[in-house]
């Protein structure tokens, strides 16, 4: 057991360091796809974190991450539908929707937000080695186990949902694939599984983005001309996002 305690707090430092370089790279402008890989290692920390609940410091450690989340989320789709407008050759609208974007990322390099979550994700690693000490991972393997196989009962029995609702597929599959990349040494999932759930990721992903849009589009005139091809491409991405996920619970689950 101490063997994966140990891997626990690699795995936690080493997010902490990715979480680190994204936020000079955030801060510094480096690059445009900053604050998108800071808004991923936050996922990965969220779903390392999410069979531990309960343990000392968890708590604290989601709330902030949390916190990221909710302040990064409306500036990342901000950035994703002026790339897409860009590609498509509205460039007016896409600027827009940049022009903003620098002072955005300086002023999540500077949040209160991720601040907290660099200080109590500092302080992590010992309240798991105080776990440990005290005792209270003795069934550390049995716990993570646990939650994992809960996951996965909730996406097989999404898939098998006639009336599945794709908001909730994405967040469910999105849940497994990183809690399944988060332990792999638990991961007890076939060879081809963790691809079908990238690919089930992925379409689901093109679907969600027209819904976002088509929404965006009621409130956003200079959206309207779009429209039409949302909806053709959200209609694409429906049919290809089913046949993903039939098999993916092919895959998986028969």
């Amino acid at each position: 057991m101490s063997a994966l305690v140990d891997e626990l707090v690699v795995e936690v430092l080493s997010l902490e360091v990715r979480l680190l370089a994204c936020h000079a790279r955030v801060d510094a402008l480096t690059d445009e796809e900053g604050l998108h890989d800071l808004r991923t290692t936050v996922r990965r920390l969220r779903s390392l974190l999410r069979p531990l609940r309960g343990l000392p410091g968890v708590e604290q450690v989601e709330a902030a991450a949390q916190q990221v989340g909710s302040l990064t989320t409306p500036i990342r789709d901000r950035e994703v539908l002026a790339a897409y407008l860009h590609r498509q050759g509205h460039h007016v609208a896409a600027a827009r929707r940049t022009e903003q974007l620098s002072d955005d990322y300086w002023a999540v390099a500077r949040s209160a937000e991720l601040k907290q979550l660099f200080d109590v994700l500092d302080v992590f690693p010992r309240f798991l080695r105080a776990s440990q000490h005290q005792g209270l991972l003795k069934k550390l393997h049995r716990r993570i186990d646990k939650r994992l196989e809960k996951q996965w009962a909730a996406l097989d029995e999404a898939l098998h949902d006639p009336l599945h609702d794709r908001h909730r597929l994405r967040l469910l599959i999105k849940r497994v694939r990183y809690a399944a990349e988060a332990y792999p040494q638990l991961n007890r999932l076939p060879a081809p599984a963790l691809k079908s759930l990238k690919a089930a990721q992925e379409a689901l992903g093109d679907w969600h983005d027209c819904w976002q849009w088509l929404l965006r589009a009621e409130q956003e005139p200079d959206l309207q001309s779009c429209v039409t091809g949302w909806r053709r491409t959200m209609a694409q991405a429906e049919s290809k996002a089913d046949r993903v996920l039939d098999r993916l619970s092919e895959t998986c689950f028969s």
